[in-house]
C-alpha cells in the first residue's frame, strides 16, 4: 500500500513542477509567516504574549461562551443589563479574581513550554524523542490554561438564573430574542415571566 502511494506521489510531482514553472518564472509568493521570524517566540505574537501574561481569555473559553455559558469577566461588564444582584456580583468577582490568578500562573507555564520548543528548533533539528516531549508538554500546558478559563464559566453558571443566562446570550449577540422561543425543558409561562416577555 505504501509503495502504491509513493508511486502516485512520484507520478504527480512532474505535473506539479510543470504547473509551477510553465510560465517561465518561479513562484515568488512570500510565506504567510513572513516577518514572524523576528518574534521572541515564533508561535506567539506580542499581543498573544501580553494577553496571556495578564491572564486574559485568549479565546480559550469559546466552547463555553458560544454555547451560552457566561464567563465572569463579561458578566461583570454587563452586570446592570443582566440584572445581577450585589451578592451575585461579589461571588462572580471572587471567581474572576481566582481565574486571573490561576490563568497568569498557567500562562507562564505555557509560555515557558512554547519557548522551550522554539529554542529546540533555534539550536538545530531536535531528535524525534525531544520533539515529542516538548510538543506534549506545550500541549499539556495549553490545556491547563484552557481549563482555567472554561472552569470559571462553569462556576459562574451555578450563580445565575435561567433568565440571566438567556439575557446574557442576547446581550452578547450569541442568541436571538428569548421571548420568541421557549428553551427545551422549561414551562412556557415561567419562561416568559423570567424573561419579562409581554
Amino acid at each position: 500500500m505504501a509503495t502504491k502511494r509513493f508511486a502516485l506521489v512520484v507520478a504527480i510531482l512532474p505535473s506539479i513542477a510543470f504547473t509551477q514553472t510553465h510560465s517561465g518564472s518561479h513562484n515568488t509568493t512570500p510565506s504567510v509567516y513572513a516577518g514572524e521570524e523576528t518574534r521572541l517566540i515564533k508561535s506567539l505574537s506580542e499581543q498573544d504574549l501580553e494577553e496571556i501574561a495578564r491572564g486574559g481569555g485568549w479565546g480559550l473559553a469559546r466552547a463555553a461562551e458560544l454555547n451560552g455559558i457566561p464567563g465572569p469577566t463579561h458578566l461583570l461588564e454587563l452586570a446592570d443589563q443582566i440584572g445581577l444582584t450585589e451578592e451575585q456580583r461579589h461571588e462572580i468577582e471572587v471567581i474572576r479574581a481566582q481565574m486571573q490568578t490561576d490563568a497568569i500562573l498557567a500562562g507562564e507555564r505555557f509560555i515557558e513550554m512554547e519557548q522551550a520548543l522554539d529554542l529546540a528548533f533555534q539550536q538545530g533539528a531536535p531528535t524525534a524523542e525531544t520533539l515529542e516531549r516538548l510538543v506534549m508538554e506545550a500541549g499539556a500546558a495549553r490545556a491547563a490554561l484552557r481549563l482555567v478559563h472554561l472552569n470559571a464559566h462553569l462556576l459562574t453558571l451555578t450563580l445565575l438564573t435561567d433568565a440571566q443566562v438567556s439575557q446574557y446570550s442576547v446581550v452578547r449577540g450569541c442568541s436571538g430574542d428569548p421571548c420568541s422561543t421557549v428553551s427545551d425543558g422549561h414551562d412556557p409561562e415561567m419562561w416568559r415571566t423570567h424573561n419579562e416577555c409581554n
